[in-house]
């Protein structure tokens, strides 16, 4: 097993005659450590390991500078060959491999096409999304609805191509397989067959085409499929590197060479690669460091290249007196939430208000995020940002009003002298989560609730998520800033991504009909319909837009700000070492 340590300073390569430095280290600090080689399970997408699958894999589309999605043509082609219905021909281009030197093929398209479609899955949920009878087989982060087929896909006689005919319109056609931002095609077929006890790819691809679609009427005993899902769902899992390299394999510009468990990671250049952007540098060391000021630190010392602290109005005014360095600022497509589990102690409806009424939004937004943007106010929609312009409707028709006051006696009156226990998970690295926790814990602790302290550490509160350790949580979502099947992704009963087990059969019908809405007005209204639905059912509470921050030494450039889920590293292939 490789371990290594982050370098103290930066390897300078070589100079070109116009004075710009080609290759060389880049050093990168992440808030949260890694934990996983698969960011598409639903344990796994920490934003960490969404960064790291973003430089090591690629896929058809990427998100630009301005938010919109562009096809990467040096790895493939999108073809729609019908409109109606929507016939969909998804082509890897000839030469585009994993780095064991394996093709990217249909395989792996059908692969991917199975894991994220849901489509074997059979099983019967109960009105909390728990489980009756029957089986999810992948555990999936994204949401499963919108790659509904009228038949099973086809691969081409090229061998490199899919072609899906979709029953209906499906609005994120163009990210079937994915954006780059959320690792593109990212598990090789080959490796997981082997891993899942098969002979090959072509057993896995026969697999797939043979075992019938999931019918929750009749669930089917599927020994084979279940020993291929249970590896994806766990097996790439792990803070260190692996001694058998096919558990990380690259089809992108970057693989990883070399791990410390819960201190830094490195990546190295792919030799192989010229599918997308072409990296200007060798080899990026991600540092995993939590708290703001050791970022910072870091940045002023020479030990980190790029960082992306925690905001604060501290951290941005410690990195402005750091001469050599540029500091970026702006919104984030991101808010803190609290969410709470629909059921335990939840499990009224009343017990799950009177929480709501003793969150100190107001006091939040004054104490973490004020100071660093003075207009700044509590969030009042779970699916729409301030900057976005369906807020204002949304918030004013939602039911968010009830919430602007802390309302301890209300609180009271709806416990009827209970006092219940509440175990609250958030990552206790993170100052500001850290803050949330305490100042909601005293509040409601006002009305009556017992509050447990649940936090863990910035590599394990993730993997807690949904596991029934916890009564709420403390965390936040990002967007990738594209497309709207993140909406169901979260909110949708038994997603992947639906921690807490909110089920509304209106809103799944709602989210249904959003995901094959083609219309930018029609799916805001929809969103609209299904916000209201959200906070009518006492889910959590929004609590704040993120305010985001980076900054990076003299030492490089090609640095710029990104608002979505990848953040710096969005155009990371730009990144450079300057004289």
């Amino acid at each position: 097993m490789s371990a290594c340590t982050a370098p103290t300073g930066p390897e300078i390569p070589e100079e070109t005659p116009a004075g710009e430095v080609t290759g060389g280290n880049i050093r990168v600090a992440e808030v949260n450590g890694f934990t996983s080689f698969n960011s598409n399970s639903s344990k796994g997408q920490v934003d960490v390991n969404g960064r790291i699958a973003y430089a090591t894999h690629s896929g058809f589309v990427y998100i630009d500078g301005d938010l919109e999605v562009v096809e990467n043509e040096d790895f493939g082609s999108i073809e729609v060959l019908s409109e109606d219905p929507l016939s969909v021909r998804y082509t890897v281009n000839e030469g585009v491999t994993w780095s064991d030197g394996e093709p990217v093929d249909g395989g792996d398209l059908l692969l991917h096409w199975a894991i994220g479609s849901g489509y074997f899955d059979d099983a019967t949920l109960d009105a909390d999304g728990g489980v009756v009878s029957g089986a999810t087989y992948f555990d999936y982060a994204g949401d499963t609805s919108g790659l509904a087929l009228t038949g099973l896909p086809e691969i081409g006689e090229d061998g490199r191509s899919l072609t899906l005919e979709y029953s209906e319109p499906f609005a994120d056609y163009e990210v079937a397989f994915g954006l780059m931002t959320d690792g593109g095609i990212s598990t090789p077929a080959h490796v997981l067959a082997e891993k899942g006890g098969l002979a090959d790819e072509d057993a896995l691809t026969e697999l797939i085409r043979t075992e019938p679609e999931g019918d929750p009427e009749n669930p089917a005993v599927r020994p084979e499929l279940r020993r291929v899902a249970d590896f994806w769902n766990t097996g790439f899992d792990t803070r260190s590197l692996p001694d058998d390299p096919t558990l990380f394999l690259s089809n992108g510009p970057f693989v990883a060479s070399a791990i410390t468990p819960d201190q830094s990671m490195t990546l190295v250049r792919n030799p192989d690669y010229s599918w997308g952007p072409m990296p200007k540098v060798d080899e990026i060391t991600v540092r995993y460091i939590g708290a703001a000021p050791a970022q910072v630190q870091a940045l002023q010392n020479g030990e980190a290249d790029i960082i992306s602290p925690q905001a604060s109005a501290d951290t941005v005014e410690q990195l402005e007196r750091i001469e050599g360095v540029t500091v970026n600022r702006g919104n984030e497509l991101s808010y803190d939430h609290l969410d709470l589990t629909f059921g335990g102690v939840f499990a009224r409806e009343s017990v799950r208000e009177a929480f709501l009424k003793t969150v100190p939004r107001q006091q939040l937004v004054e104490t973490i995020v004020q100071e660093l943007n003075p207009d700044a106010e509590p969030l009042d929609s779970q699916l729409f940002l301030p900057d976005q312009e369906p807020y204002g409707k949304s918030a004013a028709e939602n039911g968010s009003e009830a919430f602007a006051d802390v309302d301890i006696e209300g609180a009271k009156e709806l416990l009827e002298g209970a006092t219940p226990e509440v175990r609250i998970l958030y990552d206790r690295d993170n100052p500001n989560r850290q803050e949330s926790y305490t100042l909601i814990a005293k509040s409601a602790a006002k009305a009556g609730f017992e509050v447990v302290d649940g936090g863990l550490g910035a590599s394990a509160w993730s993997a807690a998520l949904g596991d029934g350790t916890y009564d709420a949580s403390i965390f936040g979502w990002i967007n990738a800033g594209g497309g709207v099947s993140g909406v169901p992704q979260i909110f949708r009963t038994g997603a992947g991504s639906n921690f807490n087990g909110f089920s509304s059969p209106e809103a799944d019908e709602l989210m249904d009909e959003l995901i094959v809405t083609t219309d930018p007005e029609q799916q805001d209204e929809l969103q609209i319909r299904i916000d209201k639905l959200i906070w009518d059912s006492r889910y959590g509470l929004p609590l704040y837009q993120l305010p985001g921050v980076d900054a990076f030494s003299d030492n490089v450039s090609g640095v710029t700000y990104m608002p979505n889920q990848t953040g710096v590293w969005w155009n990371f292939w730009d990144w450079q070492l300057a004289q």
